[in-house]
């Protein structure tokens, strides 16, 4: 299958891509950037100049493609509306070059982003096989380098101390970034028109855990804070610190056959990689 995806040389993209080309796809990536277009030529491939407010582009690399997986979002958390805006445009022109046609379209789930879901979900009814896929918050890994996790160790480092909300018994799902690019492919090639799925290798690891152990690599003291207390450490993360999340991929499991294999968070977290990101 020729696919063509956007936000190819980001994080979760660029394993994508790499997923892709090593089960025998071709893969046209969008890019932005020299930078980008050379990282994707030397991943074997074709490159899509243009971004994510060029609908031109994207209507260009969606007519060349048997599929497409949205993965771009503009993450200006300061305009997220536009954003959203952004993306919702994105997903009509790529839908509309899809139209009729019977070709996978799968996006990635935003929070906020029901406007897109909706457009995916009615382009079910217009011939398109379309599917939203929501990762699990902390997509962890080797190549994680601007995610939770990282901007967890950053404010340890910071304020000398790694914290937790409370007793810290609240959890978050998590799932490893190559296990996320497997979902993506297998999506792609057998999720039925308009349907819905979860990733999440962890269903829910105690935030208490994941400070304690990221406190121990930095050598500082895990500590519980306030409700109150939130914000003011963790900035924008403190609305969700304490946020009691876990999420079932057992659908997800049973219908695609997704299994992941790859380490969980504490695991990945206990390898040291992230503290040599956050150290060089």
């Amino acid at each position: 299958m020729r696919v063509f995806v956007t936000g190819a040389s980001g994080h979760i993209g660029s394993l994508v891509v790499a997923e892709l080309l090593n089960t025998g796809h071709e893969v046209i990536g969008l890019a932005r950037s020299d930078k980008a277009a050379a990282a994707l030529s030397a991943a074997g491939a074709e490159v899509q100049r243009g971004a994510l407010d060029e609908l031109e582009s994207l209507r260009l690399g969606a007519s060349a493609a048997d599929g497409v997986i949205h993965l771009a979002f503009v993450h200006d958390f300061t305009n997220f509306d536009n954003a959203l805006a952004t993306d919702l445009h994105a997903v009509e022109t790529m839908g509309a070059a899809l139209e009729g046609s019977g070709k996978p379209l799968v996006i990635t789930g935003h929070r906020n982003g029901e406007a897109s879901e909706n457009v995916v979900f009615a382009l079910a009814e217009r011939g398109v096989r379309t599917s939203v896929v929501w990762l699990a918050p902390s997509v962890h890994g080797p190549a994680d380098l601007h995610g939770f996790v990282p901007r967890l160790i950053s404010i340890a480092r910071e304020k000398g101390v790694s914290a937790y909300v409370g007793d810290g018994s609240n959890r978050w799902p998590a799932v490893h970034e190559r296990d996320a690019a497997h979902l993506f492919r297998l999506v792609l090639e057998a999720a039925p028109a308009g349907s819905l799925w979860r990733g999440a290798g962890d269903e829910g690891v105690p935030f208490r855990q994941i400070a304690e152990v990221i406190g121990r690599h930095l050598n500082v003291p895990a500590v519980s804070i306030s409700q109150e207390e939130a914000v003011a450490h963790f900035g924008f993360l403190g609305s969700i610190a304490s946020l009691d999340i876990t999420w079932s991929s057992a659908e997800t499991r049973e219908r695609l056959g997704w299994q992941p294999v790859h380490p969980g968070l504490i695991a990945d977290l206990e390898a040291g990689f992230y503290f040599d990101h956050q150290a060089s």
